[in-house]
């Protein structure tokens, strides 16, 4: 059976680059790497696919369904390429035969990528917020940033670490067996925490300073500063963990290609289509329906897409498709020039505003 192709769209110094890299690779799924610049513009995404959400990475599957936020991302994966088809699970059985979904689900979603990443990011040199980059993020956030009080604020986000790393210590002391919550294999909740300390010791060291300013910090190594609070001395359960996933990664093969976007593009020409009953993911319950006629969601209407924290001066515009619980597919609203190829745009709810455009009255 011919599988569709999996693309993902991100840069070397993204945080969540990073993560849907280790979930591809936990699961072994063969994908397509796509570089595209850590700031604004990304004419790749917004002339290919008409995409003017701001946030990386996203990840297309088949010919025109593309992914944005790693939520849904991870969910979409799971899906498409189960376990049952011999791909591993992000949510593999504990030790007593439970699967803890959705826990582990709302574990990344609502702490990891959020107040985890949140902390790690305040460990970035200075430097890089006086760059472009630091800029570009302005926008992002939605106001100015001061370089010189983010780095005087360096020693309250260790504390900040700290406090994690000494909430996660009773996790990985208590668990039965070599990963957190007991599973037989890593889940999802082990690359959540991975990914962000591992991303959190490399941006931290300034060893990621000049690509993310795309060049402009030449020379910027500030040392190991994590490591005066993630030591084996003061959390030992969580950095013999970290050791070990570190080394169970390191054992698996790279299931990575990179193209260039003209090359991917005819190869998505040719991939085959989800087809229209995998256009949502399954959800327990369909799409509350008196709900969605309340708040305007009905399929066809014009609908703005946001995310609820930051990025929210750049919708993404389109055409509601389909809508559950849980996901919102819409179609791109046509740009200045139409988009290469005709894409679905998949959003999860969790994190996101999803509202109807108002329309000028006649």
């Amino acid at each position: 059976m011919s599988r569709p192709l999996v693309v993902l769209y991100g840069y070397e110094s993204s945080t969540f680059t990073w993560k849907t890299r280790h979930v591809l690779r936990l699961k072994q799924i063969p994908y397509t790497f796509v570089t595209v610049p850590t700031m604004m513009p990304r004419p790749i995404l917004r002339d290919n696919f008409n995409l003017t959400y701001r946030k990386i990475p996203v990840l297309t599957i088949g010919s025109k369904d593309l992914y944005c936020d790693t939520s849904i991302i991870s969910e979409a994966l799971e899906h498409f390429f189960p376990q049952s088809e011999g791909f591993q699970s992000l949510y593999p059985a504990t030790q007593d035969g439970r699967t803890y979904r959705s826990l582990i689900r709302g574990f990344a979603s609502y702490w990891t990528d959020r107040p985890l990443f949140r902390t790690t990011t305040g460990l970035m040199p200075a430097s890089i917020w006086r760059s472009s980059f630091g800029q570009d993020r302005a926008q992002l956030i939605g106001h100015k940033l001061d370089p010189d009080k983010l780095e005087k604020k360096l020693p309250e986000n260790l504390s900040r670490l700290d406090l994690q790393l000494s909430l996660f210590e009773p996790l990985f002391a208590e668990t039965d067996g070599p990963w957190l919550f007991s599973t037989k294999t890593p889940s999802l909740a082990d690359i959540s925490i991975y990914y962000q300390l591992l991303w959190g010791e490399h941006i931290s060291s300034g060893r990621y300073s000049n690509h993310i300013s795309e060049g402009e910090i030449q020379n910027d190594a500030p040392g190991e500063i994590m490591s005066e609070v993630f030591n084996a001395e003061r959390y030992p359960a969580v950095v013999t963990w970290y050791h070990r996933i570190r080394a169970y990664f390191d054992e698996l093969p790279s299931t990575e290609k990179q193209l260039d976007i003209e090359q991917v593009l005819d190869e998505m020409k040719r991939s085959p289509a989800l087809g229209p009953k995998s256009l949502l993911l399954p959800t327990p319950r369909s799409a509350h329906a008196e709900l969605s006629a309340k708040t305007g969601l009905k399929e066809g209407a014009l609908v703005s897409v946001v995310p609820d924290d930051t990025g929210r001066d750049d919708p993404t515009i389109g055409t509601l498709l389909a809508i559950s619980p849980e996901e919102v597919v819409i179609r791109p609203q046509a740009l200045e020039e139409p988009a290469t190829l005709e894409t679905r745009i998949h959003f999860p709810r969790i994190g996101f505003v999803v509202r109807p455009v108002p329309q000028p009255s006649l």
